[in-house]
């Protein structure tokens, strides 16, 4: 009987081995996504049996890797999937958007429309999803009221942004006031999101990036020094340095500093997707070569497609 019984509890042990295993995989799927290891990241995908996390994280890394097509088919799965997760409905939106973006004007209508709904529903089902919300009032300031933008919309998620995430609320209103020409609201309304921002780097580059735009050079080296230095004391802040070099690179000023910003991150443990490494070494390597370091420029194009060999950004570039 004792037998029996090890048997059967050695049976139940293995099975719940087996269940636990796929949650576990997508883990390390999800932490190679973040380390921007793309191509890991699909090989671990591409083992594990279809579920709603697996087709999202397939959509988010090949939106890491701009390929919209395939990553807007994984991100539908997803959501038909689990219909009521706010995070699948945003990546289909994002990945709607992206789209939108390069399409003809009449496709670019309806997959903007198609945009627009996801985002919304993706706040409807979590009203504090801060990057959803984020998401939205940047749709609502930026699209045209034919498929659904509009001020007062992106003022209505402002203000409820300021109760989930105080610091990104002061930046969506600064840049619904940039968008009315209210530039001095706008400064007025980073300056404050550094004040209540429990990582300040970001903010800071926010703020460098508004001067660039408004080609207050001296106001911009500033505030990206007060980013670095701030990003320098917080472990979670690695990605605003890659943030403030695309500052610095759209400028095109001090790339020297741009390629020391992206190295830095790239060396930092706070890497994530929202600036995957193998974008960051094409970045680096596109800096390297404008600032006529050829070799290093091939290098760095190397390294980015060892870690992701479908992306076309590196595969392109000419050195």
């Amino acid at each position: 009987m004792s037998r029996i019984l090890a048997l059967a509890c050695l049976a139940a042990l293995v099975c719940t081995m087996r269940a636990e295993a796929p949650s576990g995989s997508l883990q390390t799927a999800d932490a190679a996504l973040q380390a921007g290891e793309a191509d890991k990241a699909l090989t671990l995908l591409d083992s594990l049996p279809a579920s709603a996390e697996q087709h999202n994280l397939r959509c988010r890394v090949r939106f890491a890797l701009e390929q919209w097509d395939v990553a807007l088919v994984e991100c539908e799965r997803a959501v038909s999937m689990e219909e009521n997760n706010s995070r699948y409905h945003m990546w289909l939106a994002r990945v709607l958007g992206e789209k939108a973006s390069r399409a003809s004007f009449m496709s670019a209508f309806s997959l903007a429309k198609r945009s627009r709904a996801e985002f919304e529903t993706s706040v409807r089902l979590d009203g504090r999803n801060a990057d959803a919300l984020a998401d939205l009032g940047e749709f609502y300031k930026s699209a045209p009221g034919v498929v659904g933008g509009g001020t007062d919309k992106a003022e209505g998620v402002a203000a409820q942004m300021d109760k989930v995430d105080p610091a990104r609320g002061h930046q969506l209103h600064g840049w619904i006031a940039e968008e009315q020409k209210d530039y001095a609201t706008t400064e007025r309304e980073l300056k404050a999101a550094i004040g209540v921002d429990s990582h300040p780097a970001f903010a800071w580059m926010s703020l460098a990036s508004f001067y660039r735009r408004r080609q207050q050079w001296d106001d911009m080296q500033a505030a990206l020094q007060s980013g670095i230095q701030a990003a320098q004391r917080d472990r979670q802040a690695g990605v605003a340095l890659y943030n403030g070099a695309s500052v610095l690179i759209k400028a095109n000023r001090d790339l020297q500093q741009a390629a020391k910003m992206i190295e830095d991150y790239l060396k930092s443990s706070s890497m994530t997707e929202e600036a995957p490494a193998f974008a960051a070494h094409t970045q680096l390597a596109r800096v390297f070569n404008r600032i006529g370091d050829t070799a290093g420029a091939r290098e760095q194009r190397g390294q980015a497609l060892a870690l992701a060999h479908e992306y076309k950004p590196a595969q392109d570039l000419k050195l």
